[in-house]
């Protein structure tokens, strides 16, 4: 069953959809139905894998005697 919903938005984000749409090769309301099934999925499996790059880094500091303390210190120097 379809219902029809209505979305305030500001008229540059409405272009900016149609737009985006027309690109896709989908209306406005499909491209919003495929968000909010996105946002459905990922609420329904929020421990998605992550990307490639972030697993290779995991652990890269295991090991390190570092803490927070030394992140601030860092901070406060490059920032000077």
């Amino acid at each position: 069953m379809q219902t029809k919903l209505t979305l305030r938005l500001e008229d540059h984000v409405i272009e900016q959809a149609k737009q985006y749409a027309a690109q896709a090769g989908k209306s406005v309301s499909q491209i919003v139905t495929d968000y909010f099934k996105l946002l459905a999925a990922h609420q329904a499996a929020p421990e998605t894998p992550p990307p490639p790059i972030t697993r290779s880094l995991r652990g890269l500091l295991r090991g390190c005697d570092l803490d927070e303390q030394d992140y601030r210190r860092f901070l406060e120097e490059k920032h000077r």
